[in-house]
C-alpha cells in the first residue's frame, strides 16, 4: 500500500497526495524527503511557489523539446502519461498562497 501525504494548515482544507507526487513535491521545495513529517513556515512559502513554478516551466520545456525533436524526425511523441507537474503541483502552489496570506504553516505528517 502506498502512503500518503497529508498536508494541513489552519488556513485551509488539508490536501493529500499520493507518496511519489508528495514526495516529488517536497523535494523541489527543498525539503527533506527522507522524513515522514515537517513544517513549512509562511516565510519560507514564496521561495517554495518560485521553485514549484520553476520545475513546472523546466517539465513543460523538456516536453516541448521532445515534441520538437519528435516532429524533426517524422514522430510523434506518445501522449504523456500520468498526470504532469503543473496539474500535480497547482493545488499545493494555491495552498501556499492562501497560508502565506493568512502568515499560517503548512505540516505534514503530524
Amino acid at each position: 500500500m502506498s502512503m500518503l501525504y497529508k498536508f494541513k494548515s489552519p488556513a485551509t482544507a488539508d490536501l493529500i497526495m499520493l507518496e511519489p507526487q508528495g514526495r516529488r513535491v517536497l523535494q523541489i521545495i527543498g525539503k527533506p524527503v527522507d522524513v515522514k513529517q515537517g513544517i513549512l513556515q509562511p516565510a519560507d512559502m514564496p521561495a517554495a511557489i518560485a521553485a514549484l513554478e520553476a520545475a513546472i516551466v523546466v517539465e513543460e520545456g523538456q516536453r516541448k523539446a521532445a515534441e520538437t525533436e519528435a516532429a524533426a524526425r517524422g514522430e510523434e511523441l506518445p501522449a504523456q502519461e500520468g498526470v504532469s507537474l503543473r496539474q500535480r503541483a497547482t493545488p499545493f502552489i494555491e495552498m501556499l498562497r492562501r497560508c502565506e496570506k493568512a502568515d499560517k504553516e503548512i505540516v505534514w505528517g503530524v
